[in-house]
């Protein structure tokens, strides 16, 4: 019996699909300080063979954990996708101005604040480092428990730059829409500066694949609420906790064809939103 290989999705990518969220893993550079675990190399020519499976043409490269503020594996990452990529990176007050224009020369486009376990950046610095990538056109990408949104929300609201809110708002337990975290996420893209990721469902989801149903409902009502404000990602190569099962990439596209049922609908998700977000040219 021939072996098919790994399943394609039943979703067709539109064209200028973008992968909003993935990450660089490579050997050759230091793990940061605060690295919770070395993870298995996930070089960029494993994610073109993602690309070719799912049909996407762009992909925004994150800075992952594992590297702290050294940028230069993602900034290599980038540059080796070409055109079709951008990058977020992670940096502290120490930057010169200098350098995020080197930095946004090279395709990044904004900052992470990942603000669960052991953040790399301090809550104090946030407000401060908005101020300064704004005026280099970059956007705060953000992400914290979504159950206590609603406790940082006019801190979030007030900042001077885009904000775009990882992982379906991250609830760490799944909640309901009317859960005071989620109605926080709601009233942030309601202001027209936030943005949310469709993705990272398999995480926090307690129902499990194929559709992460419970998840799901929360994916659902931000696209009814605002699909012009919504974009997809994969988070491949999918760091995981201890006892995660790794999702299926395809499968991950094809939830799109659930949350968000009309085609058009899905083209903004996938292409018109990116490029409008990251500067990516028709």
């Amino acid at each position: 019996m021939v072996d098919a290989g790994p399943q394609r999705p039943g979703l067709k990518a539109p064209p200028g699909a973008c992968d909003c969220h993935m990450h660089i893993f490579d050997a050759r550079f230091p793990l940061a300080a605060k690295a919770r675990r070395k993870e298995p190399d996930a070089l960029v020519a494993g994610y073109r063979e993602l690309q070719h499976r799912l049909g996407l043409e762009r992909v925004v490269v994150v800075q992952p954990t594992a590297y702290g503020t050294d940028n230069r594996c993602t900034l290599e990452a980038v540059a080796e996708l070409g055109s079709g990529a951008r990058g977020v990176a992670v940096i502290d007050d120490t930057i010169a101005d200098a350098e995020i224009k080197r930095l946004t020369d090279a395709g990044m486009r904004g900052v992470r604040f990942r603000m669960t376990g052991n953040p790399e950046l301090p809550w104090e610095s946030l407000p401060r480092m908005a101020a300064r990538v704004a005026a280099f056109g970059w956007h705060i990408q953000f992400q914290m428990d979504g159950r206590e949104l609603h406790t940082r929300e006019a801190l979030l609201k007030n900042l001077p730059c885009l904000l775009v809110v990882e992982h379906i708002g991250k609830f760490l337990e799944p909640v309901g829409v009317e859960h005071p975290g989620f109605k926080a996420l709601l009233r942030l893209v309601d202001g027209g500066r936030c943005w949310v990721k469709l993705s990272g469902a398999y995480m926090t989801s307690k129902s499990g694949p194929p559709l992460y149903a419970d998840v799901g409902v929360l994916a659902k009502a931000l696209v009814r609420h605002a699909p012009e404000r919504m974009v997809w990602a994969s988070n491949w190569p999918h760091p995981l906790a201890p006892g995660q099962t790794r999702p299926d990439d395809a499968q991950l596209l094809d939830l799109l064809l659930e949350w968000a049922p009309d085609e058009s609908v899905r083209r903004h998700i996938l292409v018109d939103n990116p490029a409008q977000l990251y500067g990516f040219q028709p």
